[in-house]
Protein backbone atom coordinates (compact mmCIF):
# COMPACT_ATOMS: atom_id res chain seq x y z
CA UNK A 1 0.00 0.00 0.00
CA UNK A 2 1.42 3.39 -0.98
CA UNK A 3 0.94 6.48 1.16
CA UNK A 4 0.67 10.12 0.32
CA UNK A 5 3.86 11.69 1.64
CA UNK A 6 2.60 14.40 3.98
CA UNK A 7 5.51 15.83 5.95
CA UNK A 8 4.12 14.55 9.23
CA UNK A 9 4.13 10.98 7.90
CA UNK A 10 7.76 10.83 6.84
CA UNK A 11 9.13 13.22 9.46
CA UNK A 12 10.75 12.83 12.87
CA UNK A 13 9.34 15.17 15.54
CA UNK A 14 11.57 16.50 18.34
CA UNK A 15 10.00 17.82 21.53
CA UNK A 16 11.63 20.88 23.08
CA UNK A 17 10.76 21.69 26.68
CA UNK A 18 11.67 25.38 26.42
CA UNK A 19 12.51 25.98 30.10
CA UNK A 20 15.24 23.37 29.85
CA UNK A 21 16.65 23.60 26.34
CA UNK A 22 18.85 26.71 26.22
CA UNK A 23 19.03 29.91 28.26
CA UNK A 24 20.08 32.95 26.21
CA UNK A 25 19.66 35.86 28.65
CA UNK A 26 21.31 34.69 31.85
CA UNK A 27 18.27 34.07 34.04
CA UNK A 28 18.80 30.30 34.23
CA UNK A 29 15.60 29.53 32.30
CA UNK A 30 15.52 28.37 28.70
CA UNK A 31 13.83 30.62 26.15
CA UNK A 32 12.92 31.06 22.48
CA UNK A 33 16.17 32.83 21.47
CA UNK A 34 17.93 29.90 23.13
CA UNK A 35 16.11 27.47 20.85
CA UNK A 36 17.23 29.65 17.93
CA UNK A 37 20.85 29.19 19.02
CA UNK A 38 20.52 25.42 18.78
CA UNK A 39 18.75 25.07 15.44
CA UNK A 40 21.96 24.11 13.65
CA UNK A 41 22.24 21.14 16.01
CA UNK A 42 18.67 20.05 15.31
CA UNK A 43 19.27 20.37 11.59
CA UNK A 44 22.42 18.25 11.93
CA UNK A 45 20.52 15.65 13.95
CA UNK A 46 18.07 15.38 11.08
CA UNK A 47 14.73 16.08 12.73
CA UNK A 48 11.91 17.31 10.52
CA UNK A 49 9.78 19.18 13.07
CA UNK A 50 10.17 20.63 16.54
CA UNK A 51 7.33 20.65 19.04
CA UNK A 52 7.71 23.50 21.52
CA UNK A 53 5.91 22.95 24.82
CA UNK A 54 3.83 25.87 26.20
CA UNK A 55 5.57 29.23 26.22
CA UNK A 56 2.51 31.51 26.52
CA UNK A 57 1.90 34.05 29.32
CA UNK A 58 1.27 32.16 32.54
CA UNK A 59 1.61 32.47 36.32
CA UNK A 60 3.51 29.15 35.96
CA UNK A 61 1.49 27.31 38.60
CA UNK A 62 1.74 24.31 36.25
CA UNK A 63 4.77 25.56 34.29
CA UNK A 64 2.87 27.03 31.37
CA UNK A 65 -0.17 24.79 31.17
CA UNK A 66 -2.08 27.45 33.11
CA UNK A 67 -2.36 30.01 30.31
CA UNK A 68 -3.38 33.61 30.96
CA UNK A 69 -3.11 34.77 27.32
CA UNK A 70 -3.29 32.35 24.39
CA UNK A 71 -1.96 34.77 21.77
CA UNK A 72 1.29 36.06 23.24
CA UNK A 73 4.58 34.81 24.67
CA UNK A 74 5.54 34.86 28.35
CA UNK A 75 8.42 37.30 29.03
CA UNK A 76 10.33 34.42 30.62
CA UNK A 77 10.62 32.90 27.14
CA UNK A 78 10.83 36.06 25.04
CA UNK A 79 8.38 38.00 22.91
CA UNK A 80 5.91 37.40 20.11
CA UNK A 81 8.55 38.82 17.79
CA UNK A 82 10.94 36.11 19.06
CA UNK A 83 8.37 33.47 18.17
CA UNK A 84 7.93 34.96 14.70
CA UNK A 85 11.72 34.91 14.26
CA UNK A 86 11.86 31.29 15.45
CA UNK A 87 9.16 30.26 12.99
CA UNK A 88 11.05 31.94 10.16
CA UNK A 89 14.42 30.46 11.18
CA UNK A 90 13.01 26.96 11.53
CA UNK A 91 11.39 27.14 8.12
CA UNK A 92 14.60 28.46 6.57
CA UNK A 93 16.22 25.17 7.62
CA UNK A 94 13.46 23.07 6.12
CA UNK A 95 12.08 22.19 9.57
CA UNK A 96 8.44 22.46 10.71
CA UNK A 97 7.24 23.85 14.05
CA UNK A 98 4.45 22.58 16.31
CA UNK A 99 3.07 24.41 19.35
CA UNK A 100 0.89 23.30 22.24
CA UNK A 101 -2.82 24.11 22.36
CA UNK A 102 -4.44 23.80 25.80
CA UNK A 103 -8.24 23.63 25.35
CA UNK A 104 -9.52 22.20 28.62
CA UNK A 105 -8.68 25.02 31.03
CA UNK A 106 -6.98 28.39 31.54
CA UNK A 107 -5.22 30.13 34.39
CA UNK A 108 -7.42 31.71 37.04
CA UNK A 109 -5.52 34.90 36.13
CA UNK A 110 -6.86 34.84 32.57
CA UNK A 111 -9.01 37.92 31.86
CA UNK A 112 -11.83 35.61 30.83
CA UNK A 113 -11.97 33.94 34.23
CA UNK A 114 -11.61 37.20 36.10
CA UNK A 115 -14.74 38.36 34.27
CA UNK A 116 -16.49 35.02 34.72
CA UNK A 117 -15.87 35.15 38.45
CA UNK A 118 -17.08 38.72 38.80
CA UNK A 119 -20.79 37.87 39.01
CA UNK A 120 -23.32 35.22 38.06
CA UNK A 121 -24.72 37.38 35.28
CA UNK A 122 -21.37 38.31 33.71
CA UNK A 123 -21.39 37.59 29.94
CA UNK A 124 -18.42 35.25 30.40
CA UNK A 125 -19.88 33.37 33.36
CA UNK A 126 -20.81 30.40 31.17
CA UNK A 127 -17.36 30.28 29.54
CA UNK A 128 -16.30 28.21 32.56
CA UNK A 129 -17.91 25.34 34.45
CA UNK A 130 -19.91 26.69 37.41
CA UNK A 131 -22.34 24.68 39.54
CA UNK A 132 -24.55 25.19 42.57
CA UNK A 133 -23.70 23.25 45.74
CA UNK A 134 -25.16 19.83 46.41
CA UNK A 135 -28.25 19.79 48.68
CA UNK A 136 -25.97 19.37 51.69
CA UNK A 137 -23.99 22.47 50.65
CA UNK A 138 -20.96 20.48 49.56
CA UNK A 139 -19.43 19.90 46.12
CA UNK A 140 -21.84 19.17 43.24
CA UNK A 141 -20.53 15.62 42.66
CA UNK A 142 -17.69 13.22 43.49
CA UNK A 143 -15.25 14.10 40.70
CA UNK A 144 -11.60 14.14 41.81
CA UNK A 145 -8.74 16.42 40.89
CA UNK A 146 -5.96 14.72 38.92
CA UNK A 147 -3.16 16.28 40.94
CA UNK A 148 -4.20 15.72 44.56
CA UNK A 149 -7.19 13.37 44.55
CA UNK A 150 -9.39 15.96 46.26
CA UNK A 151 -12.60 17.38 44.82
CA UNK A 152 -12.44 19.19 41.46
CA UNK A 153 -14.79 21.83 42.85
CA UNK A 154 -13.56 25.12 44.34
CA UNK A 155 -16.00 27.26 46.31
CA UNK A 156 -16.33 30.90 45.30
CA UNK A 157 -17.66 32.82 48.27
CA UNK A 158 -18.54 35.97 46.33
CA UNK A 159 -20.90 34.34 43.84
CA UNK A 160 -22.03 31.37 45.91
CA UNK A 161 -21.12 28.66 43.41
CA UNK A 162 -18.36 26.15 42.75
CA UNK A 163 -16.12 26.24 39.71
CA UNK A 164 -14.51 23.13 38.29
CA UNK A 165 -10.76 22.53 37.99
CA UNK A 166 -9.68 19.07 36.88
CA UNK A 167 -6.06 20.01 37.60
CA UNK A 168 -5.04 22.72 40.09
CA UNK A 169 -7.55 25.19 41.48
CA UNK A 170 -5.59 27.85 39.58
CA UNK A 171 -6.65 26.07 36.34
CA UNK A 172 -10.43 26.51 35.98
CA UNK A 173 -12.01 24.34 33.30
CA UNK A 174 -13.51 25.84 30.17
CA UNK A 175 -17.05 25.12 29.01
CA UNK A 176 -16.91 24.07 25.35
CA UNK A 177 -20.68 23.74 25.31
CA UNK A 178 -20.83 27.57 25.20
CA UNK A 179 -20.78 28.66 21.53
CA UNK A 180 -19.04 32.00 22.19
CA UNK A 181 -16.23 30.33 24.13
CA UNK A 182 -15.95 27.69 21.43
CA UNK A 183 -15.67 30.26 18.64
CA UNK A 184 -13.06 32.24 20.58
CA UNK A 185 -10.95 29.16 21.30
CA UNK A 186 -11.09 28.04 17.67
CA UNK A 187 -9.94 31.49 16.57
CA UNK A 188 -6.82 30.97 18.69
CA UNK A 189 -5.96 28.10 16.34
CA UNK A 190 -6.30 30.45 13.40
CA UNK A 191 -4.11 33.05 15.15
CA UNK A 192 -1.19 30.63 15.31
CA UNK A 193 -1.76 29.03 11.91
CA UNK A 194 -1.81 32.54 10.40
CA UNK A 195 1.59 33.19 12.00
CA UNK A 196 2.97 30.20 10.14
CA UNK A 197 3.10 27.30 12.57
CA UNK A 198 2.72 23.89 10.97
CA UNK A 199 0.86 21.96 13.63
CA UNK A 200 -0.56 21.83 17.13
CA UNK A 201 -0.29 19.25 19.87
CA UNK A 202 -3.66 19.41 21.65
CA UNK A 203 -3.15 18.98 25.39
CA UNK A 204 -5.47 16.68 27.36
CA UNK A 205 -7.88 16.73 24.43
CA UNK A 206 -9.97 13.88 25.83
CA UNK A 207 -10.85 16.08 28.81
CA UNK A 208 -12.12 19.08 26.84
CA UNK A 209 -15.78 18.03 27.07
CA UNK A 210 -17.50 17.52 30.43
CA UNK A 211 -20.52 15.39 31.16
CA UNK A 212 -23.46 17.83 30.89
CA UNK A 213 -25.38 15.87 33.54
CA UNK A 214 -22.46 15.95 36.00
CA UNK A 215 -23.05 12.37 37.09
CA UNK A 216 -20.96 10.83 39.85
CA UNK A 217 -18.05 8.63 38.80
CA UNK A 218 -18.19 5.03 40.06
CA UNK A 219 -15.69 3.97 42.74
CA UNK A 220 -12.53 2.11 41.79
CA UNK A 221 -12.62 -1.00 43.97
CA UNK A 222 -9.02 -1.85 43.01
CA UNK A 223 -7.64 1.33 44.54
CA UNK A 224 -5.50 1.04 47.67
CA UNK A 225 -3.20 3.20 49.78
CA UNK A 226 -0.01 4.06 47.92
CA UNK A 227 -1.77 4.49 44.58
CA UNK A 228 -2.38 7.83 42.88
CA UNK A 229 -5.21 9.34 44.97
CA UNK A 230 -7.00 10.63 41.88
CA UNK A 231 -7.65 7.01 40.85
CA UNK A 232 -10.08 6.36 43.70
CA UNK A 233 -12.84 6.84 41.13
CA UNK A 234 -13.18 5.36 37.65
CA UNK A 235 -13.31 8.31 35.27
CA UNK A 236 -16.47 7.34 33.46
CA UNK A 237 -17.80 10.89 33.24
CA UNK A 238 -14.62 12.98 33.32
CA UNK A 239 -12.60 11.80 30.32
CA UNK A 240 -13.07 10.51 26.80
CA UNK A 241 -16.81 11.09 26.64
CA UNK A 242 -18.42 10.32 23.26
CA UNK A 243 -18.96 14.05 22.72
CA UNK A 244 -15.21 14.65 22.69
CA UNK A 245 -15.17 13.41 19.10
CA UNK A 246 -17.23 16.45 18.17
CA UNK A 247 -14.56 18.58 19.83
CA UNK A 248 -11.95 16.80 17.71
CA UNK A 249 -13.90 17.60 14.56
CA UNK A 250 -14.23 21.28 15.49
CA UNK A 251 -10.48 21.55 15.88
CA UNK A 252 -9.72 19.52 12.74
CA UNK A 253 -12.08 21.65 10.64
CA UNK A 254 -10.00 24.72 11.47
CA UNK A 255 -6.73 22.95 10.65
CA UNK A 256 -8.22 21.88 7.32
CA UNK A 257 -8.79 25.53 6.41
CA UNK A 258 -5.00 25.68 5.91
CA UNK A 259 -2.60 23.70 3.74
CA UNK A 260 -0.42 20.98 5.25
CA UNK A 261 -1.31 21.65 8.87
CA UNK A 262 -1.47 18.76 11.32
CA UNK A 263 -2.89 17.96 14.75
CA UNK A 264 -1.59 15.65 17.47
CA UNK A 265 -4.04 14.70 20.22
CA UNK A 266 -2.68 13.92 23.69
CA UNK A 267 -4.37 10.72 24.83
CA UNK A 268 -3.55 8.27 27.60
CA UNK A 269 -6.03 5.59 26.67
CA UNK A 270 -6.18 1.97 25.56
CA UNK A 271 -5.31 1.15 21.95
CA UNK A 272 -8.97 0.50 21.18
CA UNK A 273 -9.90 3.95 22.47
CA UNK A 274 -6.97 5.82 20.92
CA UNK A 275 -7.69 4.70 17.36
CA UNK A 276 -11.25 6.05 17.49
CA UNK A 277 -9.75 9.55 17.60
CA UNK A 278 -8.77 9.33 13.94
CA UNK A 279 -12.49 9.49 13.17
CA UNK A 280 -13.25 9.28 9.48
CA UNK A 281 -10.09 11.20 8.70
CA UNK A 282 -11.85 14.19 10.27
CA UNK A 283 -10.35 14.14 13.78
CA UNK A 284 -6.63 13.98 14.72
CA UNK A 285 -3.95 13.26 12.17
CA UNK A 286 -1.96 11.64 14.98
CA UNK A 287 -3.88 10.59 18.10
CA UNK A 288 -1.03 10.10 20.55
CA UNK A 289 -0.08 6.45 20.91
CA UNK A 290 1.31 6.11 24.42
CA UNK A 291 1.35 2.32 24.40
CA UNK A 292 5.09 1.93 24.96
CA UNK A 293 4.80 3.82 28.28
CA UNK A 294 2.43 1.22 29.72
CA UNK A 295 3.79 -1.97 28.15
CA UNK A 296 6.36 -4.16 29.96
CA UNK A 297 9.76 -3.89 28.28
CA UNK A 298 10.27 -7.35 26.88
CA UNK A 299 10.13 -8.59 23.30
CA UNK A 300 6.92 -10.57 23.42
CA UNK A 301 4.95 -7.76 25.08
CA UNK A 302 6.24 -5.18 22.62
CA UNK A 303 5.53 -7.50 19.69
CA UNK A 304 1.96 -7.88 20.94
CA UNK A 305 1.53 -4.13 21.42
CA UNK A 306 2.73 -3.25 17.92
CA UNK A 307 0.71 -5.95 16.17
CA UNK A 308 -2.43 -5.08 18.09
CA UNK A 309 -2.04 -1.36 17.38
CA UNK A 310 -1.37 -1.95 13.68
CA UNK A 311 -4.39 -4.22 13.33
CA UNK A 312 -6.63 -1.75 15.19
CA UNK A 313 -5.88 1.28 12.99
CA UNK A 314 -8.72 2.50 10.76
CA UNK A 315 -8.25 2.30 7.01
CA UNK A 316 -5.69 4.88 5.86
CA UNK A 317 -4.75 5.97 9.39
CA UNK A 318 -1.07 6.71 10.02
CA UNK A 319 0.58 5.37 13.21
CA UNK A 320 2.77 7.27 15.66
CA UNK A 321 5.15 6.29 18.46
CA UNK A 322 6.79 7.98 21.44
CA UNK A 323 9.16 6.72 24.16
CA UNK A 324 9.51 9.87 26.25
CA UNK A 325 8.00 13.26 27.05
CA UNK A 326 7.85 15.92 29.75
CA UNK A 327 5.39 13.90 31.86
CA UNK A 328 7.12 10.50 31.81
CA UNK A 329 10.36 9.34 33.37
CA UNK A 330 13.34 9.25 31.04
CA UNK A 331 13.48 6.21 28.79
CA UNK A 332 17.11 5.47 29.72
CA UNK A 333 16.01 5.28 33.36
CA UNK A 334 12.97 3.16 32.53
CA UNK A 335 14.80 0.44 30.55
CA UNK A 336 18.48 1.04 31.30
CA UNK A 337 21.14 2.61 29.12
CA UNK A 338 21.89 -0.54 27.10
CA UNK A 339 18.25 -1.16 26.20
CA UNK A 340 17.71 2.56 25.52
CA UNK A 341 19.72 2.04 22.32
CA UNK A 342 17.41 -0.82 21.35
CA UNK A 343 14.43 1.40 22.15
CA UNK A 344 15.76 4.18 19.94
CA UNK A 345 16.04 1.76 17.02
CA UNK A 346 12.51 0.54 17.72
CA UNK A 347 11.12 4.08 17.83
CA UNK A 348 12.79 5.15 14.58
CA UNK A 349 12.09 2.01 12.53
CA UNK A 350 8.47 1.17 13.34
CA UNK A 351 5.88 2.28 10.80
CA UNK A 352 4.62 5.71 11.75
CA UNK A 353 5.73 9.10 12.98
CA UNK A 354 8.22 9.02 15.87
CA UNK A 355 8.55 11.77 18.49
CA UNK A 356 11.89 12.23 20.26
CA UNK A 357 12.09 13.96 23.65
CA UNK A 358 15.01 16.37 24.01
CA UNK A 359 18.03 14.69 25.55
CA UNK A 360 16.91 11.14 24.86
CA UNK A 361 19.16 11.19 21.81
CA UNK A 362 22.22 11.43 24.08
CA UNK A 363 20.90 9.04 26.71
CA UNK A 364 19.92 11.53 29.40
CA UNK A 365 18.48 9.84 32.48
CA UNK A 366 16.24 10.96 35.33
CA UNK A 367 17.85 13.29 37.84
CA UNK A 368 17.08 12.81 41.53
CA UNK A 369 15.80 16.12 42.87
CA UNK A 370 16.28 16.79 46.62
CA UNK A 371 13.13 17.53 48.58
CA UNK A 372 14.04 21.17 49.11
CA UNK A 373 14.52 21.68 45.35
CA UNK A 374 11.30 20.11 44.07
CA UNK A 375 9.59 22.36 41.53
CA UNK A 376 6.70 20.22 40.28
CA UNK A 377 3.47 21.13 42.10
CA UNK A 378 2.11 17.61 41.45
CA UNK A 379 4.91 16.11 43.53
CA UNK A 380 4.31 18.72 46.23
CA UNK A 381 0.60 17.91 46.40
CA UNK A 382 1.04 14.11 46.40
CA UNK A 383 4.52 13.47 47.84
CA UNK A 384 6.31 10.13 47.97
CA UNK A 385 4.22 8.52 45.22
CA UNK A 386 6.78 9.00 42.46
CA UNK A 387 4.45 11.18 40.41
CA UNK A 388 6.78 14.17 40.20
CA UNK A 389 7.91 15.23 36.73
CA UNK A 390 11.04 17.17 37.68
CA UNK A 391 13.45 14.25 37.04
CA UNK A 392 12.73 14.26 33.29
CA UNK A 393 12.68 18.05 32.86
CA UNK A 394 16.27 18.90 33.78
CA UNK A 395 18.44 21.15 31.55
CA UNK A 396 19.81 19.89 28.26
CA UNK A 397 23.42 18.74 28.54
CA UNK A 398 25.33 20.46 25.75
CA UNK A 399 28.97 20.07 26.83
CA UNK A 400 31.22 19.51 29.83
CA UNK A 401 31.63 23.17 30.79
CA UNK A 402 29.92 24.58 33.91
CA UNK A 403 26.12 24.21 33.70
CA UNK A 404 26.66 22.14 30.53
CA UNK A 405 26.41 25.41 28.54
CA UNK A 406 22.67 25.42 29.19
CA UNK A 407 23.25 28.75 30.91
CA UNK A 408 26.19 30.91 31.93
CA UNK A 409 28.62 29.46 34.44
CA UNK A 410 27.84 32.06 37.11
CA UNK A 411 24.06 31.55 36.81
CA UNK A 412 22.00 29.00 38.75
CA UNK A 413 19.86 26.96 36.35
CA UNK A 414 16.18 26.71 37.22
CA UNK A 415 16.65 22.99 37.86
CA UNK A 416 19.80 21.10 38.79
CA UNK A 417 21.68 19.21 36.09
CA UNK A 418 22.57 15.56 36.15
CA UNK A 419 25.83 14.67 37.86
CA UNK A 420 26.94 12.89 34.68
CA UNK A 421 26.67 15.88 32.36
CA UNK A 422 30.44 16.05 31.86
CA UNK A 423 30.33 12.59 30.33
CA UNK A 424 26.83 12.58 28.79
CA UNK A 425 26.49 15.65 26.60
CA UNK A 426 26.12 16.65 22.97
CA UNK A 427 29.71 17.80 22.40
CA UNK A 428 31.37 14.64 23.70
CA UNK A 429 28.76 12.43 22.03
CA UNK A 430 29.34 13.98 18.61
CA UNK A 431 33.03 13.11 18.95
CA UNK A 432 32.35 9.47 19.82
CA UNK A 433 31.50 7.23 16.85
CA UNK A 434 29.71 4.68 19.07
CA UNK A 435 27.67 7.09 21.20
CA UNK A 436 23.90 7.15 21.61
CA UNK A 437 23.83 10.42 19.67
CA UNK A 438 25.80 8.91 16.78
CA UNK A 439 23.35 6.00 16.75
CA UNK A 440 20.31 8.27 16.76
CA UNK A 441 21.60 10.40 13.92
CA UNK A 442 22.60 7.33 11.90
CA UNK A 443 19.14 5.77 12.19
CA UNK A 444 17.49 9.06 11.23
CA UNK A 445 19.75 9.35 8.18
CA UNK A 446 19.01 5.76 7.15
CA UNK A 447 15.28 6.33 7.72
CA UNK A 448 15.36 9.42 5.51
CA UNK A 449 17.27 7.62 2.74
CA UNK A 450 15.13 4.46 2.79
CA UNK A 451 11.52 4.58 1.68
CA UNK A 452 10.80 1.25 3.37
CA UNK A 453 11.70 2.75 6.76
CA UNK A 454 9.94 6.08 6.29
CA UNK A 455 6.67 5.03 4.64
CA UNK A 456 6.82 1.27 4.09
CA UNK A 457 4.40 -1.35 5.35
CA UNK A 458 4.98 -3.28 8.57
CA UNK A 459 4.88 -7.06 9.04
CA UNK A 460 5.95 -8.82 12.21
CA UNK A 461 8.10 -11.95 12.02
CA UNK A 462 8.47 -15.07 14.10
CA UNK A 463 11.60 -14.96 16.24
CA UNK A 464 13.02 -16.78 19.28
CA UNK A 465 12.15 -15.70 22.80
CA UNK A 466 13.65 -12.33 23.63
CA UNK A 467 13.83 -11.09 20.02
CA UNK A 468 11.30 -8.79 18.34
CA UNK A 469 11.69 -8.87 14.56
CA UNK A 470 9.69 -7.23 11.78
CA UNK A 471 9.83 -6.29 8.11
CA UNK A 472 9.40 -2.92 6.46
CA UNK A 473 8.48 -3.11 2.77
CA UNK A 474 8.10 -0.44 0.12
CA UNK A 475 8.13 -1.31 -3.60
CA UNK A 476 11.39 -3.24 -4.10
CA UNK A 477 12.94 -2.19 -0.78
CA UNK A 478 12.96 -4.96 1.83
CA UNK A 479 14.24 -4.12 5.32
CA UNK A 480 14.27 -6.31 8.44
CA UNK A 481 14.75 -5.09 12.00
CA UNK A 482 15.73 -7.54 14.75
CA UNK A 483 15.92 -6.35 18.36
CA UNK A 484 17.35 -8.32 21.26
CA UNK A 485 15.50 -7.27 24.41
CA UNK A 486 17.79 -9.36 26.61
CA UNK A 487 21.41 -8.98 27.81
CA UNK A 488 22.22 -12.44 26.42
CA UNK A 489 23.45 -13.47 22.95
CA UNK A 490 20.71 -14.78 20.65
CA UNK A 491 20.70 -16.52 17.28
CA UNK A 492 17.87 -16.11 14.80
CA UNK A 493 17.39 -18.20 11.66
CA UNK A 494 16.60 -15.67 8.96
CA UNK A 495 13.49 -15.82 6.78
CA UNK A 496 14.13 -17.95 3.67
CA UNK A 497 14.18 -15.04 1.26
CA UNK A 498 16.87 -13.25 3.31
CA UNK A 499 19.29 -16.14 3.73
CA UNK A 500 22.61 -15.50 2.04
CA UNK A 501 21.44 -12.22 0.56
CA UNK A 502 21.38 -10.00 3.67
CA UNK A 503 23.76 -7.38 4.92
CA UNK A 504 23.75 -5.42 8.17
CA UNK A 505 22.95 -1.79 7.41
CA UNK A 506 23.21 -0.67 11.02
CA UNK A 507 23.73 -2.13 14.49
CA UNK A 508 22.85 -0.36 17.72
CA UNK A 509 26.50 -0.93 18.66
CA UNK A 510 27.59 0.80 15.42
CA UNK A 511 30.30 -1.70 14.53
CA UNK A 512 28.88 -4.22 12.02
CA UNK A 513 27.86 -2.08 9.07
CA UNK A 514 28.28 -4.00 5.81
CA UNK A 515 28.57 -7.43 7.43
CA UNK A 516 27.21 -10.15 5.10
CA UNK A 517 24.98 -12.84 6.60
CA UNK A 518 24.34 -16.45 5.73
CA UNK A 519 21.35 -18.36 7.04
CA UNK A 520 21.30 -16.86 10.53
CA UNK A 521 21.86 -13.69 12.51
CA UNK A 522 23.86 -13.68 15.73
CA UNK A 523 22.74 -10.88 18.02
CA UNK A 524 24.80 -9.80 20.99
CA UNK A 525 23.09 -8.94 24.23
CA UNK A 526 21.22 -5.62 24.10
CA UNK A 527 21.78 -5.35 20.33
CA UNK A 528 19.45 -4.40 17.55
CA UNK A 529 20.22 -4.50 13.83
CA UNK A 530 18.72 -3.27 10.59
CA UNK A 531 19.16 -5.68 7.67
CA UNK A 532 18.87 -5.03 3.94
CA UNK A 533 19.28 -7.16 0.84
CA UNK A 534 22.76 -7.30 -0.64
CA UNK A 535 23.02 -5.14 -3.75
Amino acid sequence: MAYKNEWWKTGVIYQVYPRSFQDSNGDGIGDLPGIMQRLDYLQWLGVDAIWVSPCFPSPMVDFGYDISDHTDIDPIFGTLADMDALIEAVHARGIKIILDYVPAHTSDQHPWFIESRASRDNPKRDWYVWRDPAPDGGPPNNWLCRFDGETVWEWDEKTGQYYMHYFFKAQPDLNWHNPELRATMLNILRFWFDRGIDGLRVDACYRAIKDPLFRDNPPNHDWHDGMDPSLKMIEKYTKNLPAVHQFNRWVRAVADEYDERMLIGELYLSTEQVVTHYGQNDEFHLPLNSGIFSTPWYAEAMHGLVDHYESSLPEGAWPNWVIGNHDKHRFATHVGKAQARVGMMLLLTLRGTPTLYYGDEIGMADVEIPLDEIQDPWEKSAPNLGLGRDPERTPMQWDSSPNASFCQAEVSPWMRLSDDYKQVNVASSRDKPYSMLSLTQAIIQLRRATAALSIGDYYSLYAPEGIFAYRRLQDDEHIIIALNFTPYPKTWILPVEMRGVSTILLSTLLDRQGEKLGESLDLRGDEGVILGRCS
